[in-house]
C-alpha cells in the first residue's frame, strides 16, 4: 500500500521560498502616495523607483494614518487599537508590554541577527527600546522625528533620545544629517562578518518634518535667501537640490522644491544601501520590505524644533481624499513593494494589502512555526508575492486618535469621524472604492444590507480592542 505523508506548511513554504533570506524593513515617514518618482514623474527618486519595479509593486498597500499606529502593526501583526488608546496615535509612551511578539524577536529566535537603524517611536526612554523587542543592536531616536543636525525630538524634556543600544548620545554626532548617520549604520551592520542570516529594521526619519538641507554648509539651517525669496540660501552648491534631470529645479515652490531636496536625499541614502548589499554578495539572497508609514503631511506650523520652518502645500499632490492621520484613503495608502531577486518576479499586485501582513508573511517564509496564540491581525500574503496567487479574503480596520474610524472589506469602505464609538449603521459614511476612489459620494442610504454589514464587522474588530 502507498502512504502519502502531508508536510507541515511551514515545511512545504521552506521547500518553495528557498530557506533563511535576509530580510531588511525600510520604512520611510510622511512620504505620500505622490511622493514618489514611479507614482509622480515629478518626483526624484531612482533608486526607490528601481527597486520597486524589480520586484512586488503594491498598487494598493495599506497603513495606519500615523507614525506610532503604523509601527505597531509592523511589528506585532495587530492592529493598534488591540494595545490601548495611546497606540492608535503618535505617542511617546510605550506603545505595546514587553514580550509581546515582534518580527525582530521571531527573526531572532530562528537565529538572525537584528539590528534597528533609525526611528523607534514605540517608547521613548531606554526601559522601553527595541533591544527589550528582539533587536540586538539599535541606533538612532527613540522619540519621534528630530532635528537633521541637532538630533533632537520637539522642544521638552525628551530632547535627546538619540541613541545607540539605549546609551545616549547627547551632541556626539551634531552636524551630521540624520539620513547620513541612519544609513552609515545600516551599512555598519551589513558588513559585519557573520554566520546567521541577519534582519535590519531600517525606519528613516525622513522624509519628515523638519525639513533641512544644508549640504557642506553645516553650520547655516536651511533658510530662504534674502536677495531673492523664491530660493533657498546656497541652494545652487547644494547637491540634494540638484539632480541630474533637472526636476527639482523645475518646481517652481521653494517649499516643494525643500521637500523634493529632501526626497532625492533619502533615494541616494537607499541607494548606498542597495550597492552596500551587492559589493558584499547579498543582494540576490535579500527580502527587502519597503513603505512609508502614513499619508503625506502637506502642511506643517513650525516652531515645533529648533530650525524649524512653516511649510505649506509641500507635498505632491495625491489622486485621494485625505492626509496623514486621516482614515480616507490619502491618509493611509501609501508607495509600498517588495523585492526578492529571483524569487519574486517584477509585478503589480493590485488586491489590497495592509502592512499588518508583513510579519505573518515573513514568518511563512522563513518557515517559522507559528504559536497558536500569537493572534495576528495581518494575514499571510507570501502565496500572493512570490507565487501570483490571489490575496486572501479580509477586513481592513482603522481606528486613529480614538475619534476616526474605517472599515474595508471588498471594494467597500464605512468611514467615521466621531469621539463616540459608532453603535448604529447610521453613524457610517458607506463609500464604493472601485467606483469612487476619492471618496465624494457617500451611498449609506443607497445600500443598507452593505452598510449593515460592514457595521457588523466593525463591531467584531471593536469587541477586540482595549479601548473605553
Amino acid at each position: 500500500m502507498i502512504r502519502f505523508f502531508l508536510l507541515p506548511a511551514f515545511l512545504i513554504c521552506a521547500q518553495i521560498f528557498g530557506g533563511q533570506p535576509n530580510v531588511i524593513i525600510i520604512l520611510t515617514d510622511d512620504q505620500g502616495w505622490g511622493d514618489v518618482g514611479y507614482n509622480n514623474p515629478k518626483v526624484y527618486t531612482p533608486n526607490i523607483d528601481k527597486l520597486a519595479n524589480s520586484g512586488a509593486l503594491f498598487t494598493n498597500h495599506y497603513v495606519m494614518a500615523q507614525c506610532t499606529p503604523t509601527r505597531v502593526a509592523l511589528l506585532t501583526g495587530r492592529y493598534p487599537s488591540r494595545f490601548g488608546r495611546h497606540a492608535t496615535a503618535a505617542s511617546t509612551k510605550p506603545a505595546f508590554p514587553k514580550g509581546t511578539p515582534t518580527i525582530s524577536s521571531m527573526l531572532q529566535s530562528k537565529g538572525y541577527d537584528t539590528c534597528l537603524s533609525g526611528k523607534w517611536h514605540l517608547g521613548s526612554s531606554p526601559d522601553h527600546g527595541p533591544n527589550h523587542f528582539g533587536f540586538d543592536q539599535s541606533y538612532g531616536c527613540l522619540s519621534g522625528a528630530v532635528g537633521n543636525y541637532n538630533h533632537g525630538y520637539r522642544k521638552g524634556p525628551l530632547f535627546h533620545t538619540w541613541h545607540r543600544n539605549h546609551k545616549l548620545i547627547e551632541g556626539g554626532e551634531n552636524s551630521i544629517h540624520t539620513t547620513e548617520l541612519i544609513t552609515d549604520d545600516a551599512i555598519r551592520f551589513i558588513r559585519e562578518k557573520r554566520n546567521n542570516p541577519f534582519f535590519l529594521y531600517l525606519p528613516y526619519t525622513a522624509v519628515h518634518t523638519p525639513l533641512d538641507e544644508r549640504g557642506k554648509y553645516i553650520n547655516q539651517p536651511t533658510q530662504l535667501d534674502r536677495r531673492n525669496p523664491n530660493r533657498w540660501k546656497n541652494e545652487s552648491a547644494i547637491p540634494w537640490f540638484n539632480d541630474p534631470l533637472g526636476k527639482i529645479q523645475q518646481e517652481h515652490d521653494p517649499e516643494k522644491r525643500l521637500f523634493l531636496a529632501a526626497l532625492h536625499h533619502l533615494d541616494h541614502a537607499i541607494g548606498r544601501v542597495i550597492d552596500t548589499l551587492k559589493d558584499q554578495n547579498l543582494y540576490d539572497n535579500t527580502l527587502l520590505l519597503f513603505s512609508s508609514d502614513n499619508g503625506p503631511q502637506v502642511n506643517w506650523p513650525g516652531n515645533a524644533y529648533p530650525d524649524d520652518l512653516k511649510l505649506t502645500d509641500f507635498n505632491q499632490p495625491i489622486p485621494m481624499r485625505g492626509r496623514k492621520i486621516d482614515v480616507y484613503e490619502g491618509g493611509i495608502k501609501v508607495p509600498g513593494f517588495a523585492v526578492w531577486p529571483e524569487k519574486i518576479k517584477a509585478q503589480k499586485i493590485n488586491s489590497p494589502m495592509h502592512i499588518v501582513d508583513w510579519f505573518p508573511t515573513i514568518a511563512q517564509v522563513i518557515a517559522y512555526q507559528t504559536p497558536s496564540n500569537i493572534g495576528w491581525d495581518g494575514v499571510d500574503q507570501s502565496k500572493t508575492i512570490l507565487m501570483g496567487t490571489n490575496s486572501p479574503e479580509r477586513d481592513f480596520y482603522w481606528v486613529q486618535s480614538n475619534h476616526r474610524r474605517a472599515v474595508r472589506h471588498d471594494d467597500w469602505k464605512v468611514v467615521c469621524y466621531s469621539r463616540k464609538i459608532p453603535q448604529d449603521p447610521s453613524d457610517w459614511a458607506l463609500y464604493n472604492l472601485s467606483k469612487d476612489p476619492l471618496e465624494e459620494n457617500d451611498l449609506s442610504s443607497k445600500h443598507p444590507k452593505v452598510l449593515v454589514n460592514l457595521h457588523n464587522r466593525f463591531l467584531k474588530h471593536q469587541a477586540l480592542d482595549k479601548i473605553n
